[in-house]
């Protein structure tokens, strides 16, 4: 399964992607509401706030009428289903992704994954080079 079509499993997405354009093309539609929830799930089980940390209450109440979120909160959602994906096959079960996504990482001064991927892209990179560093065993 190539790394769009697992990012769509991952957020619940009906139609997989055959190609990266056609993700493309999902994100710009923008994604259900349930694929907030679903990400959200995933990453932060027990807090029921964390979707905020995503998207704003407010925006959310703009969005639910149409059942469907911005672009713009489509490609955050999908940056971090792509770390979780990474993640998860590296560790190998939820609760060690997400400790690993939670624990501050000294090849990150000290930062949490979460925090930098939700910050920008950039910050998804950096976890992400982490993530490969840990899958070829060069990482703290």
């Amino acid at each position: 399964m190539g790394e769009f079509a697992e990012v769509a499993r991952v957020l619940g997405l009906k139609n997989e992607p055959v190609s990266g354009v056609g993700y493309l093309e999902l994100v710009d539609k923008g994604f259900p509401i349930k694929s907030l929830d679903l990400i959200s799930t995933f990453l932060a089980p027990g807090d029921v706030t964390f979707k905020y940390r995503i998207v704003s209450k407010a925006s959310l109440a703009r969005r639910k009428p149409q059942h469907r979120l911005s672009a713009g909160h489509s490609v955050v959602i999908s940056r971090l289903a792509s770390v979780w994906a990474t993640a998860l096959r590296i560790w190998k079960s939820e609760e060690a992704a997400r400790d690993f996504l939670y624990r501050r990482h000294p090849l990150l001064d000290q930062r949490r994954p979460i925090d930098l991927v939700l910050e920008n892209e950039i910050g998804a990179e950096l976890v992400k080079s982490v993530l490969g560093r840990l899958e070829y065993g060069s990482a703290v």
